[in-house]
């Protein structure tokens, strides 16, 4: 793969599906991948696994994980003005929330604006005070007679941006975890076709945001000997950063996994990546992330068997932001890295 196809991904990215409410980033991935696997199907919990069979006899299981859903909110609670209150769906700094847009996605979809206490009136304690969430509601531009005929206590709010090419970056809200789902479909239109050593799981999972709880699931049904997850994690290489604390640079290749909090990546399994990376002049970095975890903490574990596991993850600035922005460079790379991982599976000594 030599460059992205950003209009794929800008649909992508732009579909809503916060965690809990991934059908329609699942229906439009379904259409995209149905023609490209042997089989798929949607299991209890809503993840969408899409299967590559093998035709070497009783060939081992790889599963690969792209979470679907996005940070988002609920809707808890429409006042007598028709503002909202809500509660969050995954992890938010609460100061990214200000003067932003958002989709509350009830029998029509509306858009609104979170809104806070105007500067002007606040007293000096409450503007040095650092904001909550509970500081903020959403306004509709509505009465609560016209909200109530849309919207309902339990709906899902996404954010509302549109992507952009910045520099050498797609910018974007949801960068994470959709560059990684873009990624794991540009990788089977790359299979297809292809004679494979092992059996691929592709696996779309769903409430990652909420504690990986697809993963687990997927993981226990198809109890796989292999498994990687593709996420993004911190590129904190930007002003006032020290050198230890960076984690990952953009356009320095995707991260191998060495840990996150959830997961010590199998030794195997990183020596693979690297080997294979440099046998194909790939470029890659190292990934330690001390906070935050991903789908490979519970693909590690939660088959039968255990896995051998690992990650690739996607260097990205602002995250959890809605101006997260990922290296165009490292997205191609990271695809070029899981084609030539899959094929080169049974060529490499799993042994201790």
């Amino acid at each position: 793969m030599k460059e992205i196809d950003l209009q794929l991904l800008s649909q992508i990215v732009k579909i809503p599906g916060a965690p809990g409410f991934e059908e329609k980033i699942r229906n439009f991935l379904i259409a995209e991948i149905a023609p490209l696997v042997d089989d798929f199907y949607v299991d209890n919990i809503g993840n969408l696994v899409a299967v590559k069979k093998s035709k070497v006899e009783n060939a081992p299981k790889l599963m690969l994980s792209a979470h679907m859903d996005e940070i988002g909110f609920i809707v808890t609670h429409i006042d007598e003005q028709g503002f909202l209150r809500f509660h969050t769906l995954g992890g938010f700094d609460p100061k990214t929330l200000t003067a932003q847009r958002v989709i509350v996605h009830g029998k029509k979809d509306l858009v609104g604006v979170m809104g806070s206490k105007p500067i002007h009136v606040m007293s000096p304690e409450e503007r040095n005070a650092v904001p909550k969430i509970q500081d903020y509601f959403i306004d509709l531009g509505l009465s609560k007679a016209e909200v109530e005929e849309f919207i309902s206590v339990g709906d899902a709010i996404t954010r509302e941006r549109e992507l952009i090419e910045l520099g050498h970056c797609v910018n974007a809200k949801s960068i994470d975890n959709r560059i990684c789902v873009y990624i794991l479909v540009e990788l089977l239109k790359h299979l297809k076709g292809e004679n494979l050593p092992i059996e691929v799981y592709a696996v779309f999972t769903v409430q990652e945001e909420m504690g990986a709880r697809g993963a687990v699931t997927a993981t226990h049904a198809i109890n796989p000997d292999f498994a990687l997850a593709l996420d993004t994690t911190i590129a904190y290489d930007v002003p006032g950063a020290k050198p230890q604390e960076m984690v990952t640079k953009l356009g320095f290749g995707p991260a191998i996994k060495l840990l996150d909090s959830s997961v010590i990546s199998d030794r195997r399994m990183v020596a693979f990546l690297k080997q294979v990376a440099e046998n194909n002049s790939i470029k890659w970095q190292y990934e330690i992330l001390t906070g935050g975890n991903t789908d490979a903490g519970p693909m590690q574990r939660s088959g039968k068997n255990g896995a051998i596991a690992g990650a690739i993850s996607i260097p990205t600035r602002h995250i959890h932001q809605v101006i997260e922005s990922a290296h165009k460079q490292d997205v191609v790379e990271a695809v070029n890295l899981l084609f030539e991982s899959v094929k080169s599976f049974n060529s490499y000594n799993w042994a201790y």
